[in-house]
């Protein structure tokens, strides 16, 4: 789906404009739910390991930097091929694979939160990481496609943008639920939630067929 099937080249939209475009807005919901989330879990998880895990010190600087190899680990390891599928394949319906994956990914967190396995936890952490990996080229290969070339600046600016605001806004809502009682509760149902409205709004993005 190219720009030109859906508005015309007068229709080209300003900054603030691009968020009420439907060839914008929802791929823009979408990336901004999944950092958000990716964000929340990662707090709730280093959360999780502080204050409700039996761990020394020593214990626990070795679980938050393992943490933050097993989330970056997927990246080195399936970029590559994330890459050479985003250009063979819909964008916009790998993007709703991959949003499914999250679901289902974030219900094993709210499992790992209930039985309170850190193990658990760590993997379900790999696997977010997965997801992110093939997300990622899926994220910034689908913007030319849907937007013409007097707004690809806007647009790069609004999901960098929006991704440094939804990581702000994960450790905020993560630091107000470590206050409620029983807070892994709180983390595991907020992440399932926040993994359903990103598939949800996902839904809405306009097809992006593959060029090759």
């Amino acid at each position: 789906m190219s720009p030109a099937d859906t508005e015309s080249p007068q229709q080209v939209k300003s900054l603030f404009g691009l968020l009420t475009s439907r060839r914008f807005t929802p791929f823009f919901v979408t990336q901004f739910l999944g950092a958000f989330n990716d964000n929340l879990f990662k707090s709730g998880v280093l959360l999780f390991f502080t204050y409700q895990s039996a761990v020394t010190v020593g214990e626990l600087s070795f679980l938050n930097n393992f943490a933050a190899l097993l989330f970056i680990l997927p990246f080195f390891l399936f970029s590559p091929i994330a890459g050479q599928l985003a250009d063979q394949q819909d964008k916009a319906h790998l993007m709703r694979y991959i949003k499914l994956f999250e679901i289902i990914v974030m219900l094993n967190a709210a499992l790992a939160f209930f039985i309170q396995s850190t193990n658990y936890l760590l993997l379900v952490l790999f696997l977010m990481g997965v997801k992110s990996a093939f997300f990622g080229p899926v994220k910034y290969s689908i913007i030319p496609q849907h937007l013409y070339p007097l707004e690809l600046v806007s647009g790069n600016a609004w999901v960098e943008a929006g991704t440094f605001v939804a990581i702000l806004l994960g450790a905020v809502v993560t630091g107000f639920l470590a206050h409620l009682e029983d807070a892994s509760f709180w983390v595991a149902c907020a992440v399932v939630l926040f993994a359903i409205l990103g598939w949800f709004s996902s839904l809405f993005i306009l097809n992006a067929p593959s060029s090759n």
